[in-house]
């Protein structure tokens, strides 16, 4: 966190210019050797940014996602959020697995799970703040002990906005960052400093054109506008954000999709250049990329704790998993299988997975 002791802030305050482009430098190399897959350094105002929010929240866009308005401009101003904060040196991490099941063919087989790509592997949060803090150690090697605070999708911080100011790439019509030569296919993390290092002049510009790939490709329409995304439609956002009941207008557009939605980055042109991950924590765990749904319905929820330890998927709960495969295995094909392993789940403890068991079995007396 930022430290408050006076001297700790004299001595961040008072490197020299010369030192700081020193240090600056010295940062991106070990930026490098840590694993990231770029970095670079942007000032704190995001005032054009906190416009775009402001007006995304008077649409009531965020869904039930109180956290997006609860901290007020915090969010956009990252001197509030942590006071003191001079300059953010911003990471990309790239996820892209070239050793798992081609997306497409998955969401073509409707017997199978489709779980977004970011999940597949480990949890991304503990690990960018591990290498976070070994930047920060390293740069207390240089100035002495200074005010600093590592975020990675964890606080209210702005990170893509961050990170277009930095120049690690543009935000584009679906409303992820993208990057000419690497696509959108990474993670961002931050650390915030009370240090004056010289900020990066991007050179970044919007290259999305008149593409309009991801609008269409959205299957629920979510992407209303370029650059506008409502969530309450985002199938991201019903099968992680959303707790409780998923809005019924919705499910047969949700397909095979039982954590996250990935249509409108594998439309992109731009992942055509998306380079392998080279962070072996990423590599798919427990066949996710090629799991049945009968399977993965079948997991108790001790087995659903235990492999999903140390997972992005965790933190939904046993609850909305059911909820998801639910949906999924009411769009596969009928089978006795199918049918049988939804009727096996009809008196589950749980009102909103019974209602959604209901709902498939209802699609297969349908058909």
């Amino acid at each position: 966190m930022i430290n408050d002791s006076k001297n700790e802030a004299e001595v961040a305050t008072t490197i020299s210019k010369e030192n700081a482009v020193a240090l600056s430098k010295q940062i991106k190399a070990l930026a490098t050797e840590l694993g990231f897959s770029d970095c670079a350094i942007c000032d704190v105002d995001l005032s054009d940014h906190e416009v775009h929010l402001l007006n995304w929240l008077k649409k009531d866009f965020h869904g039930e996602m109180q956290y997006m308005q609860r901290h007020g401009t915090k969010r956009s101003r990252p001197n509030e959020l942590v006071p003191g904060t001079l300059s953010i040196i911003s990471v990309r991490l790239d996820y892209f697995q070239e050793d798992v099941r081609d997306a497409q063919s998955v969401l073509d087989d409707h017997t199978l799970g489709y779980v977004s790509r970011y999940a597949l592997g480990r949890d991304y949060h503990k690990l960018m703040r591990n290498k976070l803090q070994k930047m920060a150690s390293f740069i207390e090697t240089k100035v002495g002990r200074f005010g600093y605070r590592a975020f990675t999708d964890s606080a209210p911080v702005l990170e893509k906005a961050l990170a277009q100011k930095a120049g690690l790439g543009w935000i584009g019509k679906h409303s992820n960052l993208l990057n000419q030569h690497n696509g959108s296919w990474f993670f961002l993390g931050e650390l915030f400093t009370n240090l004056p290092l010289p900020v990066d002049q991007p050179q970044v510009t919007q290259h999305c054109g008149s593409c309009s790939a991801c609008l269409q490709a959205c299957p629920t329409d979510a992407i209303v506008a370029p650059y506008q995304v409502d969530a309450r439609r985002c199938i991201s956002y019903l099968t992680i954000e959303l707790r409780g009941t998923i809005p019924v207008e919705f499910r047969k557009a949700m397909g095979n999709r039982i954590y996250g939605c990935d249509d409108c980055q594998l439309v992109c042109p731009f992942n055509k250049f998306s380079e392998p991950t080279k962070e072996a924590d990423f590599s798919t765990r427990h066949n996710l990329d090629t799991s049945s749904l009968v399977s993965l319905f079948g997991w108790p929820e001790a087995s659903f704790n235990e492999r999903m330890a140390g997972s992005a998927i965790r933190r939904i709960g046993y609850e909305s998993w059911l909820r998801n495969i639910a949906i999924a295995l009411g769009n596969a094909p009928s089978s006795p299988d199918v049918i049988n392993t939804l009727k096996n789940r009809l008196d589950h403890p749980s009102e909103i997975v019974r209602e959604h068991v209901q709902w498939a079995l209802l699609q297969h007396e349908e058909k």
